[in-house]
């Protein structure tokens, strides 16, 4: 089989959509142990092909600086080997994770001989569409075979290489199994984008991974539904009632851990009452880390940094800039984060529970966390073994997306020759409606 598809043009891009279409068919058909013997020959292949891989990604890699691109791009791009068997590792979790297709959500009895049940079963083909990260390649790829999706992928040409390698890998794989490589698909140019968000009639859910602008483009030009956040604006609110070296650790961690993610904190909200003793000790730690600080006219009166302006309040740096702000209370910082937030993730440093409990409960944001780091938002440290995204939408699924959101359901219902008008009119027969 070919282990690669790459197209320019609609028409053979439909007969590949049609092609995975088939083959996800078949695999929704296949057992759980078939499809987890699917996953652990995939890791086998990756770590036999690692080599290959890392040569591809560093070529990928000294391509990028002769472009110069962005350094929140670059941290994205890179893949060392410690990444790669991170990544190998998360699917071999993904394999060791509960089966979410054929669960039985309701299994009722309308009459007797007349039964309904409702099934958990795949979405159908997932198009899959990212800016530099090769190592979305890997976790989505096992979260579609798990869950018996088929998968089309479209990486940015500054990870083209990486993902031709990890592609081939994959479907060698599964070349080994009774799943057929076709069910996994790789798309390189840039005019298979927008064909891709065409193919309504083939694909079923379209996933951004990449920019506030790059998301928002796909969302404005498909009528498939997209599952995916366009900013990533996270909040930490230190509390009067914190605890000033936790919070101190938690702020570090947050903003500094990996800056370039959309978990990690772009604003610190800090209450008036610790604000001297707080902002005195977390300046240095920040600083430490070369991160840049910009304050409100408050934080300013404590600390020498560079003016806040209001758009700061509304920006995603990911990068090492933070943005600081005092407020007077608990409300004040609730209210900030409901208005420039973006509902991802939004942390509270206090050891007040109820105080906690007020923010957690107000603040409008698919994590709300106390007394942690913001940088948990993530598939892999909830144990979904990868994600294929975060969705900050108020519809489900919510927040990191792991094997439930690629999943939807059927309703069955098997009868012994009922007809509807037994239950209708004067003399309607009525229902039993009994769970079985």
């Amino acid at each position: 089989m070919t282990s690669v598809f790459a197209t320019t043009t609609a028409a053979p891009l439909t007969e590949i959509a049609q092609h995975v279409r088939h083959s996800a068919r078949y695999l929704a058909t296949l057992s759980t142990e078939t499809r987890n013997q699917a996953l652990e020959a995939i890791a086998q292949a990756l770590e036999a092909a690692s080599v290959e891989i890392l040569a591809a990604n560093q070529a990928d890699c000294q391509a990028a600086i002769a472009a110069q691109l962005p350094a929140a791009l670059m941290a994205r791009l890179k893949l060392d080997e410690t990444k790669l068997q991170a990544a190998i590792a998360g699917i071999r979790d993904v394999a060791r994770l509960p089966d979410p297709v054929g669960a039985v959500q309701i299994h009722r009895e309308l009459d007797q001989g007349l039964v309904l049940t409702r099934l958990t079963c795949p979405l159908g083909v997932l198009g899959v569409i990212f800016e530099a990260r090769p190592d979305a390649v890997m976790q989505i790829s096992s979260l579609a075979i798990k869950s018996g999706n088929g998968l089309i992928l479209k990486g940015g040409q500054e990870a083209v290489r990486s993902c031709e390698a990890l592609v081939n890998a994959i479907r060698q794989g599964l070349a080994q199994t009774n799943i057929d490589p076709a069910v996994v698909q790789l798309l390189t140019t840039r005019e298979e984008t927008l064909a891709l968000l065409q193919l309504d009639q083939y694909v079923d859910l379209i996933i951004p991974r990449g920019s506030n602008s790059f998301v928002r483009f796909v969302q404005d030009n498909t009528r498939i539904p997209v599952l995916g956040h366009a900013d990533g604006i996270c909040h930490l609110y230190v509390d009067e009632a914190a605890d000033v070296q936790k919070a101190v650790a938690i702020a570090v961690d947050s903003k500094t851990q990996y800056p370039a993610a959309c978990n990690a904190i772009e604003t610190l909200l800090v209450h008036q009452a610790i604000a001297s003793e707080f902002l005195l000790e977390a300046v240095v730690a920040l600083q430490l880390r070369n991160v840049e600080l910009r304050g409100d006219d408050r934080t300013r009166e404590i600390l020498n940094i560079a003016a806040a302006t209001e758009a700061d309040w509304s920006t995603e740096y990911t990068d090492l800039i933070l943005a600081i702000k005092i407020v007077d209370h608990l409300d004040e910082a609730i209210e900030h984060i409901n208005t420039y937030g973006s509902r991802h993730t939004e942390a509270i440093a206090t050891e007040n529970t109820q105080t906690a409990a007020t923010f957690m409960a107000q603040v409008d944001a698919a994590g709300v966390f106390h007394n942690c780091s913001t940088r948990f938002a993530d598939g892999f440290r909830y144990g979904f073994g990868a994600e294929v995204g975060i969705s900050t939408q108020k519809m489900p699924p919510r927040g990191p997306v792991g094997l439930e959101g690629l999943i939807t359901y059927k309703y069955q219902l098997v009868g012994k020759g009922q007809i509807v008008a037994t239950y209708s009119g004067a003399k309607a027969k009525p229902f039993t409606h009994q769970d079985l």
